[in-house]
């Protein structure tokens, strides 16, 4: 049996695609926006390549699809929606539009009686973007409220997301955080996982959790000292090392994952 569509704001329906995994939790939300009663839709992140899931999306019309990034369960079903709704796709990497111009920066959107503006926040990846929608509201608010942010893979409902290194960099993932913060309590609407209030809170504690990663990691090259020699502090070998002590029980699914983020956490600090 298929997922519904819920409502998780005053202008956002999720529709959780099902892909579940230890990558992408529960499976990808893919959201459809727009304003209440309205007919059309804008959706964001199609996710994987999924008849009944696309057809889901595609049930009433769709003006624009936005993808926040270019990872497979959240675009891999963005040329067949294309292809039911006739709706361009625009994200920020050209390569993942289909009939539509790259997104900007700093861009003002609007469609489906919603205004959206586009915020790069690269760090998970290099083409990540957050959509802010700074008239929504929890649901049950008024009808203005402290708006909300659709975050991808840059927040995420609930654990940590990767840095993808080298496609982006921790430096880069600090200071998109510090720009999401500056939104205040705007609602967190995330690529996986529930929905979060408070975008200031949670970009805090994601800040205090790298920080206290980065910590470990200093504490693990300063055991590993003496392994460094004439080695490139990056290379493979020495990476497995620093991630077998940072993580000590990760999961084998996810150990690629932990290895690309100590990767970035070593450039971080070793560069």
């Amino acid at each position: 049996m298929s997922a519904a569509i819920e409502p998780t704001s005053r202008l956002s329906r999720r529709l959780l695609a099902p892909n579940p995994g230890p990558m992408t939790l529960d499976g990808t939300n893919s959201y459809l926006l727009g304003t209440p009663g309205s007919a059309a839709s804008v959706v964001v992140d199609p996710g994987p390549l999924d008849e009944a899931h696309l057809h889901a999306l595609a049930a009433a019309p769709v003006e624009l699809i936005l993808v926040t990034h270019h990872h497979s369960d959240h675009t891999a079903g963005s040329a067949r929606l294309a292809a039911l709704t006739g709706a361009p796709v625009r994200a920020l990497d050209p390569a993942h539009c289909i009939g539509g111009e790259p997104l900007r920066d700093g861009e003002q959107l609007a469609a489906a009686g919603v205004d959206i503006r586009v915020v790069a926040t690269p760090g998970h990846t290099a083409d990540s973007v957050c959509f802010l929608l700074p008239d929504d509201a929890a649901m049950g608010a008024a009808a203005a409220g402290v708006g909300s942010v659709l975050t991808g893979d840059t927040i995420l409902g609930r654990g940590s997301t990767v840095i993808a290194h080298p496609d982006s960099t921790l430096a880069d993932y600090l200071a998109s955080l510090d720009s999401l913060a500056a939104f205040g309590p705007a609602l967190v609407l995330p690529g996986h996982g529930p929905v979060l209030p408070s975008l200031s809170d949670i970009c805090a504690r994601y800040r205090a959790h790298r920080m206290q990663r980065l910590d470990e990691v200093r504490a693990a090259l300063a055991v590993l000292e003496g392994e460094l020699g004439g080695a490139p502090a990056l290379h493979e070998p020495f990476v497995a090392r620093v991630t077998a002590i940072v993580y000590p029980d990760v999961d084998p699914h996810i150990l690629p994952a932990a290895e690309a983020s100590v990767r970035a956490q070593l450039v971080y600090l070793l560069d």
